[in-house]
């Protein structure tokens, strides 16, 4: 962790479950953490406790389905500390439900922030990091962008975007890094976003186990079950 002490760490969904987990780690270890989501008052005292440990944060509202609060937010990084090395698109929604049950409104918010959202923090960051000729994207799909549960079509479909969109932008990248990490069930607020009776109860049987938001030292009810490690192509 040595080499990245006092970079710049920009997360969305950083309110709760693995964005909270995600500054609160990286804060610990030196980083400057600047968190973003809907809910100030959470941001808030994240940041606090954060700064009473001996951490820098920052914090700004912020909606990732709107381009120019996401532009403002990277912006605000930059602002507030000089650069920004890596953005985590991580806020999501989880609103499960079968298709037949034809839950539209829902399926467009989880377009909407799951997908857009991602988009959105690429346009954000993107120009900044070419500009830097440095930058990394950290996104974060999901088991589901590997696989397809029942209840679950729109929000697997989102993840496998996310993966698609990610590996895209790795492809075209020649300086900078595009990571993808796609957790099995963690602990999270995402359950609570599901209105449908019977993928509630779904959820609830399939989410027994979980995966601490905090466990990154695999514990022995982990696995991390893959890890591809590939070349940025550099054009000096």
């Amino acid at each position: 962790m040595s080499t990245v002490e006092n970079k710049v760490i920009a997360i969305t969904g950083a309110s709760s479950g693995i964005g909270e987990a995600t500054a609160r780690l990286l804060a610990q270890k030196g980083l400057r953490v600047v968190l973003g989501a809907r809910r100030t008052d959470r941001l808030e005292a994240i940041a606090s406790e954060i700064r009473e440990k001996g951490g820098e944060a920052e914090y700004r509202a912020l909606d990732v389905t709107n381009l120019e609060d996401m532009q403002a937010f990277v912006e605000f990084a930059k602002d507030q500390f000089g650069r920004l090395d890596v953005i985590v698109n991580n806020a999501g929604l989880m609103p499960l439900s079968k298709l037949e049950v034809l839950k539209i409104d829902e399926w467009n918010r989880m377009i909407d922030v799951n997908i857009r959202g991602v988009l959105h923090g690429i346009a954000a960051a993107l120009p900044l990091f070419k500009q830097q000729r440095s930058g990394q994207f950290i996104n974060l799909s999901s088991t589901g962008g590997h696989n397809v549960y029942p209840t679950a079509a729109v929000y697997c479909a989102t993840k496998f975007a996310v993966w698609a969109i990610s590996e895209g932008l790795r492809q075209e990248s020649t300086d900078i890094r595009v990571t993808v990490i796609s957790p099995g069930p963690t602990e999270s607020e995402l359950p609570s976003t599901i209105t449908d009776t019977e993928a509630a109860e779904w959820v609830e049987e399939f989410r027994k186990t979980m995966i601490p938001a905090d466990a990154i030292e695999q514990p022995a009810e982990v696995d991390v079950s893959e890890i591809v490690v590939q070349p940025i192509r550099r054009s000096d």
